[in-house]
């Protein structure tokens, strides 16, 4: 298992680590010609990296270092500015544009608390898919049955590969409909996914501004929270746990528990009996709305629509160098006119509406976060399979997006089994109370 960020804070605070030790490990494993790393980073800040390593370290000598995460490494999403970089958002077509001249406000924050970014991390394409192929730079492989090749998830896959290879202590990402916690639950890690306005999108590429949000990916539920906390420029707080006799937690009975397959199945149900036996109430509730989103969102929802305005005339002069599968999810916002996108608005308001309504009912939601295992990439050979295979991973965590609520994926299977994501869910704004039962939800299962 990874480290997390506590196990490193104390490390650095008692001296038994130093920066420029978790920096030289982390590039040591980029590096290795046998490893992820090659398809994980679209750039590495090798110089950059040891040298403010090195400049925490000195404070820490001197006891000047009032930041307790400070020298701890993260990886940084593609799709994020860092002053002097060009942004290409796992593309080719954005390889020729200026570099940034100043970060995202989310890199700025990490770097205003200490972390020191170790690189750029891979992903789908213009964050426009779950499952984290890249035919441009390589997919980095899942740590799960490697020799095998399965996918690491999307869009965030290298920030997930980043963390669980030890390139990273932990990893900013986005999520749209699930690009944090997707690959999270693929590869046996947390993925957050925050109430959207708590953290300032500025700086980071968009891919749909009506359901994009910035998260983290870490080891650990503390280590998301560490993280979302900083981004959100809100003190860090640990220790609030809910006590789960008595915490009410529904289950969506409409489509998010259709087509898994027997080892989410058989993870998800045994979660549930743990926190059933620790005395929460498990409420099964119809939440016949899932079963509308598809309709909605016909035409290609909001992100199709959003896309394809910032792309059409980039697609009309580059299109032929766009990942195909990416270019004709793009192309089919072409459909969508101003007066749907003012239907869809009207059509999301109301929906939400009623789901809130039966949120009031119960403290969080519970679903599997992905229906199935890491698929192989064997397996999406084919365009048809790539489709299909897509939308059954985007499924369940684009509801929340839709919802603009506020969702964690947790790790719910037994050691040395493939890795199954448990996600927990709740309405907009309620980000503290959800990592105070994402806590304690992490202790019971860890205690099986």
């Amino acid at each position: 298992m990874p480290p997390t960020l506590e196990s490193l804070r104390l490390a650095l605070a008692q001296g038994v680590t130093s920066s420029r030790e978790l920096v030289q490990r982390c590039l040591a494993r980029i590096q290795d010609p046998v490893g992820e790393g090659a398809r994980t980073f679209l750039h590495v800040d090798v110089q950059a990296a040891l040298a403010a390593a090195d400049a925490v370290d000195r404070e820490r000598r001197a006891g000047r270092c009032t930041r307790p995460y400070a020298g701890i490494p993260v990886s940084i999403k593609d799709l994020f500015d860092i002053q002097g970089q060009t942004t290409t958002a796992g593309s080719r077509v954005l390889a020729g544009q200026p570099p940034a001249t100043r970060d995202a406000d989310a890199v700025a924050r990490l770097k205003a608390a200490g972390f020191i970014p170790i690189g750029r991390t891979n992903m789908t394409e213009f964050a426009y898919s779950g499952l984290g192929l890249n035919p441009h730079y390589g997919t980095p492989l899942n740590p799960y049955d490697r020799a095998t090749g399965r996918i690491p998830g999307g869009s965030s896959s290298g920030a997930a590969i980043s963390v669980t290879d030890g390139m990273a202590v932990v990893a900013l990402g986005t999520d749209t409909g699930g690009s944090c916690r997707i690959p999270a639950a693929l590869t046996g890690l947390v993925g957050y996914k925050p109430t959207a306005s708590r953290v300032s999108l500025r700086g980071a590429y968009p891919l749909s501004s009506a359901l994009d949000s910035i998260g983290p990916i870490g080891a650990s539920v503390d280590c998301c929270a560490i993280v979302d906390a900083i981004l959100a420029g809100e003190p860090v707080q640990l220790d609030q746990c809910a006590d789960l006799k008595g915490l009410r937690i529904g289950i969506p009975q409409t489509l998010v528990l259709d087509g898994l397959d027997t080892d989410v199945s058989h993870a998800f149900a045994s979660a549930l009996q743990h926190l059933s036996q620790a005395g929460a109430q498990i409420i099964d509730m119809p939440f016949h709305e899932f079963a509308e989103l598809a309709v909605i969102n016909a035409k290609g929802g909001y992100t199709a629509a959003e896309a394809y305005r910032a792309h059409r005339y980039l697609m009309a002069e580059k299109g032929q160098h766009y990942d195909p599968r990416v270019r004709v999810r793009i192309e089919k916002g072409a459909q969508q006119t101003h007066a749907d996108i003012i239907e869809l608005d009207r059509l999301r308001a109301d929906w939400i509406r009623r789901v809130e309504a039966h949120l009031l009912h119960v403290d969080l939601i519970a679903c599997p976060t992905v229906p199935t295992i890491a698929p192989t990439l064997a397996e999406l050979t084919n365009d048809e399979a790539y489709g299909r295979i897509n939308l059954a991973m985007l499924r369940n965590p684009t509801f929340i997006n839709f919802l603009n609520g506020c969702a964690i994926s947790m790790p719910c299977h037994q050691p040395n089994e493939a890795p199954v994501g448990l996600m927990f869910a709740a309405q907009a704004g309620r980000d503290a109370s959800l990592f105070a039962a994402a806590r304690a939800v992490e202790a019971l299962l860890a205690t099986r």
